[in-house]
């Protein structure tokens, strides 16, 4: 089973060259160059030049790359899409996708502008009607790869506040969790914007983990050591896979189905858990010994 840790997913605004030269050095295992939200209307050509020079360059190691261009319905997209769709990177991030028309649409263009056909797409999940239809977006191409919560952009469509519960996303994120499961696509959490909030950042990390996220969108890298840790398997975690892995495959071999281990039943589910665990672990170490 080979995985890919998402755990640390940072934005970075295409506008901003110190910041994609800095992104070479940080310990986030993926990065979203950015040229919609992050970017003002006045620097959106500066960023699209600049994202399209940095990935010509490289250099940025084990980092998964993603790109997020403006809508297609905006002045900049087609732009952006002609400017990095032939490049090496590792996804293009589509914004406001409110229905698997609107996905198919882009995913046509994309192809039109020459992007390799196996270039994933990912979307952002971040309005009323895009969450309402997230289960027929999931399964509308076999190029989506991974779906990303856009938080702020629901709050104010949603005139939700960002309580310390996230009580008002909820209903939201549960239901695109459930989408991305039913369709085997990851999902990553949208993100924290208090900065000085590292308590709430870590309630919202662990939330979203328990959730079902594989990992979390991050705005500032000083965010990124505490999403890497939270959204790793604990060690307690690890080993109780393995227990569970030994004693179940001891199991298999005296013909058994069923076992306890520490007090708990297991079955076939759970070696499946525990093996996924286990591969994780495998991922992150092998993220974290590749030279940055």
């Amino acid at each position: 089973m080979k995985l890919r840790p998402r755990r640390s997913v940072l934005y970075l605004p295409g506008s901003n060259a110190r910041a994609l030269e800095k992104a070479r050095t940080l310990p986030a295992d993926c990065l979203i160059l950015d040229m919609e939200d992050a970017v003002s209307p006045d620097a959106k050509k500066l960023a699209r030049q600049q994202i399209a020079e940095n990935l010509s360059r490289g250099g940025y190691g084990p980092r998964e790359i993603l790109v997020r261009i403006n809508s297609l319905s905006t002045p900049w997209g087609a732009d952006d899409l002609a400017a990095v769709a032939q490049l090496d990177f590792d996804g293009i991030v589509f914004p406001k996708i409110e229905s698997p028309e609107e996905l198919r649409i882009a995913v046509a263009a994309l192809e039109r502008a020459g992007a390799l056909a196996d270039l994933p797409v990912w979307i952002m999940a971040e309005t009323p009607y895009g969450i309402l239809r997230i289960e027929a977006i999931a399964g509308a191409t076999p190029r989506l790869a991974g779906i990303i919560m856009g938080t702020s952009d629901l709050a104010k469509e949603m005139r939700v506040r960002h309580t310390p519960d996230r009580i008002g996303f909820i209903a939201a994120l549960s239901f695109c969790v459930m989408a991305a499961r039913a369709h085997g696509l990851e999902i990553l959490d949208g993100v924290h914007l208090d900065l000085n909030d590292e308590a709430g950042f870590r309630v919202t990390c662990n939330q979203g983990r328990d959730l079902g996220f594989d990992g979390k969108t991050l705005i500032h890298p000083r965010q990124i050591a505490g999403a890497n840790e939270l959204f790793s398997p604990a060690e307690e975690e690890v080993r109780e896979a393995a227990a569970i892995i030994h004693a179940w495959e001891q199991a298999r071999r005296e013909g058994k189905g069923l076992i306890v281990v520490n007090g708990k039943l297991v079955e076939n589910l759970h070696a499946e858990q525990a093996r996924r665990t286990l591969a994780m672990v495998e991922a992150i170490n092998a993220r974290t010994t590749c030279p940055l």
